[in-house]
């Protein structure tokens, strides 16, 4: 995982601190820091920080569409 590159994590979260009993979640956004221990994405809603341990998969994906003005 290399700093800057655009990511999507899944990773592992406890059952019982998860609303609907959901055992992973998926981070999409840019890798901050790629330490030992935890792997550092900033998404829409901010600066996550995952533990490596935890980390289930990890993929490259393209940037984001550009948006086009709507049309009147």
């Amino acid at each position: 995982m290399q700093v800057g590159r655009r990511v999507v994590l899944r990773y592992a979260i406890d059952r019982e601190a998860s609303p609907h009993g959901e055992s992973m979640s998926d981070a999409l956004g840019t890798i901050l820091a790629a330490e030992e221990q935890v792997v550092r994405v900033m998404t829409r809603r901010g600066e996550l920080a995952v533990p490596r341990a935890l980390v289930i998969a990890a993929k490259e994906v393209p940037p984001p569409p550009v948006r086009r003005p709507r049309s009147s």
